[in-house]
């Protein structure tokens, strides 16, 4: 499989209302992955108007918690300086 390129979470927008982490992709519109997808283990972000996709490097631990119906917390994220 062939990545447009591979992107931190931490660099996706997280929409609580949807569920969804988008990026900016070069056609205009967004990439696109739900926090169910996730969880569930996939790590390809696709835009819904071109052919391209972004591999989203993340670890499940640091994913939001809650019970997927828009209500979530961020985990909190350890920083090592």
């Amino acid at each position: 499989m062939s990545f447009y390129d591979e992107i931190e979470i931490e660099d996706m927008t997280y929409h609580e209302s949807t569920t969804l982490y988008t990026y900016p992709c070069p056609c205009g519109d967004q990439f696109e992955i739900s926090l169910s997808d996730l969880r569930d283990g996939e790590e390809v972000a696709v835009c819904p108007s071109c052919s391209l996709m972004i591999k989203v490097i993340f670890e499940a631990d640091n994913l939001p918690k809650g019970d997927g119906d828009g209500a979530t917390t961020a985990a909190p994220v350890e920083v090592v300086a």
